[in-house]
């Protein structure tokens, strides 16, 4: 038996490399994930997380009923850990917040915030986790995100597997490049989540979640995924620096003083205010932020259409989600989606190719989902911790 300690413990049993090895240097970005693990997990993500307890960024309103615009869904997922649990009526004060989101530079679609099919979530009663969502329909959504929506290495096969991602897309420019690897990012972090909160026993009175190391290989172990795993994961944290840089981004439009985290509790809102400052002030201080003006630089024209294209495909992924059967999956996947967009917004909208519209604003919507997104994507760091010491201990 050997064992190999970095940033990522390497445990050889029975001749399987049983958590992938990711240390050192990403692609595209002049950070190492030595860095990345360090500044989330000892200073971001204690205060994501006594954050994302508040009623502010708890309470997420969510379409779960639009219609799946590519395909005839058969039906909707029949599993109990499926449902969604809808909020008490007494929290629809939240629906006064103000509507005030920037049309011009969405980068995802916003449900209608005042459609009747349209409903507050209360996230910390849904949490995000194994559900038994899985097979052929799980894949097809998958399928179509890489295979229609992504701008794909050019020397990978068709058809391309659901599981399949590029750790550096060979042959395409920064930004197609960055855009499948965010994709791909996003992938990875979703299956964290599933094999760190995954139904371990189901008995008659009461349902034990937690991690299954066994599940976690089968997504990320270097030999049992064809060296992919690894790829994966640095995706993540390619994915965690994205967004990391959308929260500084955001810190002077959180700063004015008209902008307000409205709950109907006054003392509360200025208190998650400050809490919220001090995130942004907390994230301002990582030494290595992703440099978003190496995207879309050079001829303005050429910038401006790939830019374009990029937020069509990403608006596009943003419908798939409606075709999602699981209720739960969907919500999760939404709100993740919208996070994401949400940080490609603010990054591109300064930027030399966008237009010299409107400063940037954000809503309710899209502050509550670009927070909890971050929140997935450090939590996701975090449960690597977790299944290393796991790992370790097996040995």
């Amino acid at each position: 038996m050997r064992v190999c300690v970095r940033a990522c413990v390497c445990v050889y049993i029975h001749r399987f490399l049983v958590c992938p090895q990711v240390s050192g240097e990403l692609d595209d970005c002049h950070c190492d994930v030595e860095s990345i693990d360090r500044f989330n997990n000892e200073l971001l993500f204690p205060k994501l997380q006594a954050l994302l307890q508040t009623d502010y960024f708890r309470f997420y309103k969510v379409n779960l009923n639009k219609p799946c615009p590519f395909w005839t869904s058969g039906s909707h997922c029949g599993l109990r850990d499926c449902t969604v649990k809808p909020c008490s009526p007494t929290r629809e004060a939240l629906k006064n917040w103000t509507k005030h989101d920037d049309e011009a530079q969405r980068f995802c679609l916003l449900d209608d915030e005042w459609c009747p099919d349209s409903q507050y979530v209360d996230l910390l009663l849904n949490p995000e986790r194994f559900t038994g969502y899985k097979g052929p329909e799980a894949w097809k959504i998958w399928t179509s995100i890489y295979e229609e929506n992504c701008f794909k290495p050019f020397t990978v096969k068709r058809p391309l597997s659901p599981l399949y991602s590029s750790g550096r897309s060979e042959g395409q420019c920064v930004e197609k490049r960055a855009f499948y690897r965010l994709i791909s990012g996003l992938h990875a972090s979703i299956s964290i989540h599933l094999s760190a909160r995954y139904l371990l026993s189901d008995e008659w009175f009461e349902k034990r979640w937690g991690p299954n190391v066994s599940e976690f290989r089968s997504r990320f172990d270097s030999e049992l995924t064809q060296g992919e795993g690894p790829k994966r994961l640095r995706n993540l944290y390619f994915l965690f620096l994205i967004e990391l840089r959308a929260l500084v981004k955001a810190l002077p439009v959180v700063k004015e003083g008209s902008f307000k985290l409205f709950t109907g509790q006054p003392q509360e809102d200025c208190r998650n205010k400050e809490r919220l400052l001090d995130l942004l002030h907390t994230a301002r201080s990582f030494p290595l932020h992703f440099n978003e003006t190496s995207l879309f630089a050079g001829d303005e024209t050429e910038a401006a259409k790939l830019k374009e294209d990029v937020r069509l495909a990403f608006m596009n992924i943003s419908r798939i989600m409606d075709c999602v059967e699981c209720f739960k999956c969907r919500l999760w996947g939404k709100l993740q989606t919208q996070g994401l967009g949400t940080a490609l917004k603010i990054l591109f909208s300064e930027l030399p190719s966008s237009p010299p519209s409107s400063r940037l604003t954000l809503n309710r919507q899209e502050l509550v989902a670009l927070v909890n997104a971050i929140g997935r994507i450090s939590t996701s760091i975090k449960e690597l911790q977790n299944f290393r010491e796991l790992l370790a201990e097996d040995t």
